[in-house]
């Protein structure tokens, strides 16, 4: 099995990185795992013309950068993604790596990503009872959820969000359950 690592945040030191690499090491354990760091990388979030759908051409070939990281995603037969949720939905640059890679011809339109797992992780500062009084329960789960994953044809898809991370003195709990998610994938 080989299982794609997405990473969204900009600081190697920060709870999500470790989050991370907690995961990776539980998919090692049963798992070929490619990490893909976008700001360890470089990925550029800015859409481009080069990598503007075109809705008459299906078949149309994005950038080399766009193409390598499609390549990627389809080497993986399990995507797992762990990001930071600030304002209520995913960082830049993931939403822009979605935007740009994710594209028509390739995830979506006469093509999908089908047959794939995928774990979406989040890490929100705020306390769940935050998002519940916002009425924003449940946004970032259907969007990542429905508007992207099924969107593009994968039926196994979970979000788990870690609520209240800037509010606990013990960030173990959130870290535990992330591990579990991985583990349960390999």
């Amino acid at each position: 099995m080989r299982a794609l690592l997405v990473v969204a945040h900009p600081r190697r030191d920060s709870l999500t990185a470790h989050v991370a690499d907690r995961v990776r090491a539980r998919l090692a354990a049963g798992a070929e795992v490619d990490v893909l760091d976008l700001h360890a990388e470089g990925f550029d979030p800015r859409m481009t013309a080069e990598d503007e759908p075109d809705w008459s051409d299906p078949g149309k070939a994005y950038s080399p950068e766009v193409r390598a990281h499609m390549a990627r995603v389809v080497a993986a037969d399990v995507l797992v993604v762990v990001f930071p949720v600030w304002w209520f939905g995913p960082p830049a640059i993931l939403k822009g790596w979605i935007d740009r890679v994710w594209n028509h011809g390739f995830a979506y339109g006469p093509s999908s990503l089908g047959g794939k797992r995928m774990r979406w992780i989040g890490l929100a500062g705020e306390p769940e009872d935050t998002f519940v009084r916002h009425g924003m329960s449940g946004l970032v789960e259907r969007q990542l959820r429905d508007g992207v994953s099924r969107y593009c044809g994968i039926d196994d898809v979970e979000l788990t969000m870690l609520h209240g991370t800037l509010t606990r003195d013990d960030p173990g709990p959130l870290v535990a359950e992330a591990e579990a998610v991985a583990a349960a994938l390999v």
